[in-house]
């Protein structure tokens, strides 16, 4: 048949999602569909394919002018500038400058003169940037940011009366400080870290300055009797996070600090634990050397002030490339998140301070890293084994942000002995559990955010959680502000950014579009192969195809989401014949007409019911053979009957076992089940159309094998926990019923339960530690990806219930597939 659209021999759908994509780059989804809909496409594209559109990629099917056009364009010129914008993020981090910092730095008296300022420039710096409310800090503040203007503003006053300048400045700082004390009690508002302690310190230094604070006494008295208990308990205390936080609000200790023991958390650049506050005051203190050039260093790189941590720049740039793979916007810069991650690895072999100084620094590192195929231990994650301990000391929001990552780390574990990560993960998912038992979290707009992300966290595992699915959520969650909270506010338009955002609606529902002509095109596919006509299949063709969708789900990977989907539909049916529908005549017929392969179906095939399943079978292998092979430049469509005979044969041996009611081993049957668990035709013919040239001694190498039979095991595992009482009313063997009967003293079903989770963890561990490992690996990474995304498929389906019955799954079909990302402007 001669397509209508390009006119080479093909069927007019092979075609449409092509155009549908292409109108929707060009003119925009209303316009785009529009003309989809009408016969005025043809005038707008001259598509000359080099080869019929059937046996080749869309990519080669294009003229070269038109493929460079459509690989640099997506939805408009608008696409590419927020692209191009979020590139050049890469090169530079945006980091603001501190009031409150800078203050302190202002503070520090010069070594010739205890009367004049060692940095004048900073001095200079608060008197002409003061906002119009009397108020030191960022621009535009967020309401619920009251107690950091009031840090701020009374350290500049400070700053300011300490070498007699600004009274002007000085008096509308005091005016907005008498306005708005009532905030420093005022549980709703959100503390800068050590503001308990910080504050008040401020407070008795205005009183050796001789400095009149308009604030009552009782109040003034209050905020002392709360501060002096919180450092009679730290005090205390000797662990080395308790120690390490003192001298990181050192600023705010006056004569109460123990010098010496801030000085072992100096760092290689000269600074307290990054912080110039905490480094201005040790200066004051000590005049310390390392910490002169630190400050130095700093004022001459940002100007006359000074920001509130540096460096930041490593985990800025992890944040930036944590929310591309969130939002599912990596793959736009590939080549700039390799070098990022590049560089991260250095920094990680030369055990760099910048990462493991900082515990949410070290553990998003940890995390991108492994994920990205680094080969990094965990070990040095084993300083915050027993982080429990700092995570007490204020059970403030702020530490929610540092846990969560800690927690995401301890996902990725990958080896049996990675006790680090198990400890790690049991604390921080205990800690994270009490911050949202906290109601007030839940009211304060400021942390909404980041307890939805923690929600999220702890409802979806890693190993569980479908990337379109995981992009979505992370849309509609997204925080468009950039403003985080240390000893004071500061913002990087690295941590988040309405770009990504941007940029993540436009590609989610661009992707969707093209998904849903695709699932068109599928229904298409099932009435022109009689499938619907079989009453005893399941008709799952919207999961089937959502199974592919929420997990390749790029507009290049068309080909290989419809081989899967279209084979995930076909072992659904294969599936329910050998189980109900089939005779065991018409079993052995199917098994054979596919090893003949060419046969005439009229006359070999013994039922109706046979001929329909076979030619199904035989059109579509042949089909996605024949696309296959021009991808792979060789003939694989024997490769793909061999998968299928496998498959037919695992079945037919289950089969045996019902109808002579005899149980298996243990063995036999796992040797068995892996196989005719069916998900060998639905992954391993999609390997070919992701990308890379793949050898036979690849594709059917032991390495591909092992990843075929650990996500296999895990699928069958699962399938057969929830499947137990079903299977066994019906006399289906089964591997819980079988480990309860040969099991070593397994003697309950709540026994041999656990023991088969405990299996599928481990299974699904070592499946995932071959998928990053990169070190004598010739599957390329990419591929091992499907095996892995499998995986994850089959926890989500298994999560709750036997397979496709659940209402959360329903809803999530929709949101993959259906329903686009609608949000309000940003």
């Amino acid at each position: 048949m001669v397509c209508g659209i390009c006119h080479f021999p093909s069927a007019p759908e092979d075609c449409e999602i092509f155009l549908s994509a292409i109108l929707f780059c060009t003119l925009g989804k209303t316009t785009a569909m529009a003309l989809y809909s009408s016969n005025s496409l043809l005038l707008l594209l001259h598509h000359k394919p080099k080869s019929s559109c059937v046996t080749a990629p869309i990519s080669a099917s294009l003229s070269p002018g038109l493929k460079t056009w459509t690989e640099g364009n997506h939805v408009g010129l608008g696409f590419e500038g927020t692209k191009e914008r979020i590139k050049k993020m890469f090169d530079k981090v945006e980091l603001s400058v501190s009031s409150y910092d800078t203050a302190w730095v202002a503070m520090v008296p010069s070594p010739y003169s205890s009367q004049a300022p060692y940095f004048p420039e900073c001095v200079n710096w608060l008197l002409e940037n003061q906002s119009h409310d009397g108020s030191w800090g960022l621009p535009h503040p967020h309401p619920m940011l009251v107690k950091d203007a009031l840090s701020s503003t009374l350290a500049s006053v400070l700053a300011l009366k300490r070498w007699g300048v600004g009274e002007e400045q000085r008096n509308k700082g005091l005016w907005f400080i008498a306005s708005n004390f009532a905030s420093v009690s005022d549980e709703k508002q959100h503390s800068p870290i050590g503001f308990d302690i910080i504050f008040p310190g401020m407070i008795e230094y205005a009183k050796e300055l001789d400095l009149n604070l308009p604030l009552g006494q009782r109040d003034v008295d209050a905020m002392l009797q709360k501060r002096d208990l919180e450092l009679k308990g730290s005090l205390g205390s000797n662990t080395k996070s308790r120690e390490a936080y003192l001298a990181y609000i050192s600023e705010g200790m006056g004569r109460l600090q123990d010098w010496e023991m801030v000085m072992k958390y100096q760092m290689k650049n000269g600074s307290l634990l990054n912080s110039p506050s905490a480094t201005a005051a040790a200066l004051s203190h000590l005049q310390n050397a390392g910490c002169l050039n630190y400050l130095r260093s700093l004022l001459e790189k940002f100007g006359n002030a000074v920001p509130t941590v540096y460096p930041l720049d490593l985990y800025a740039r992890l944040c930036l490339v944590d929310n591309l793979e969130r939002l599912g916007i990596d793959r736009y810069f590939r080549m700039e998140i390799r070098s990022v991650l590049d560089e991260t690895y250095r920094c990680w072999l030369q055990r760099e301070e910048e990462i493991f100084a900082d515990r949410a620094t070290c553990a998003i590192a940890f995390r991108i890293l492994r994920l990205n195929g680094y080969d990094i231990s965990s070990v040095p994650l084993a300083q915050f084994a027993e982080d429990d301990q700092y995570f007490k000391f204020g059970q403030d929001f702020k530490d929610l942000g540092a846990a969560l990552e800690l927690f995401r780390a301890s996902e990725m574990i990958i080896h049996p002995d990675e006790v680090v990560l198990e400890k790690q993960n049991s604390w921080s998912s205990h800690f994270l559990r009490q911050g949202l038992s906290n109601s007030s979290i839940h009211a304060d707009r400021l942390n909404k955010y980041i307890a939805q992300e923690v929600e999220d966290a702890l409802r979806f595992p890693y190993y569980a959680n479908l990337d379109r699915i995981a992009n979505r959520r992370s849309i509609e969650h997204y925080n468009v502000d950039d403003t985080r909270i240390l000893k004071t506010a500061y913002r990087s338009s690295h941590v988040c950014n309405k770009d990504f955002l941007k940029l993540a609606v436009e590609d989610f529902n661009f992707c969707q579009s093209i998904h849903q002509n695709e699932l068109k095109q599928l229904e298409r596919w099932i009435i022109e192969n009689r499938l619907d006509k079989l009453k005893f299949a399941r008709q799952k063709l919207a999961y089937c195809y959502f199974s592919a969708a929420a997990t390749i789900f790029s507009p290049e990977q068309s080909d290989a989401r419809l081989s899967w989907a279209k084979n995930s539909v076909l072992t659904t049916v294969v599936d329910d014949f050998f189980d109900i529908g089939g005779s065991e005549e018409e079993l052995l017929n199917l098994i054979q007409l596919v090893e003949k392969w060419d046969i005439d179906v009229a006359v070999d095939c013994c039922s109706e019911q046979v001929e329909i399943v076979f030619s199904a079978l035989h059109s579509t292998i042949s089909e996605i053979g024949v696309k296959a092979s021009a991808w792979q430049a060789r003939n694989v469509t024997s490769h793909i009957i061999d998968i299928w005979l496998k498959l037919l044969r695992s079945m037919l041996q289950e089969a045996q076992w019902v109808s002579n009611k005899s149980a298996p081993t243990m063995d036999e049957y796992m040797t068995n089940a892996y196989v005719s668990f069916a998900l060998g035709p639905i992954v391993l013919p999609a390997l070919y159309f992701v990308g890379p040239k793949l050898s036979e001694e690849v594709v059917e190498g032991p390495e591909c094998h092992k990843l075929y039979k650990l996500m296999s095991t895990c699928g069958r595992l699962l399938n057969d926990i929830h499947s137990f009482k079903r299977e066994s009313k019906e006399g289906k063997a089964n591997a819980l019923a079988l480990h309860m009967i040969h099991g070593n003293g397994v003697t309950t079903e709540e026994q041999a339960i656990r023991e088969m989770k405990g299996l599928v963890k481990s299974q699904r561990r070592e499946l995932q530690r071959l998928v990053l490992q990169e070190k004598g690996s010739t599957v390329p990474r990419i591929c091992k990806d499907l095996f892995w995304k499998m995986s994850k498929v089959l926890h989500t389906f298994y999560e709750k219930d036997d397979g496709f019955t659940s209402h959360d799954m329903l809803r999530a079909v929709k949101s993959v597939i259906y329903e686009p990302v609608l949000l309000a402007e940003f």
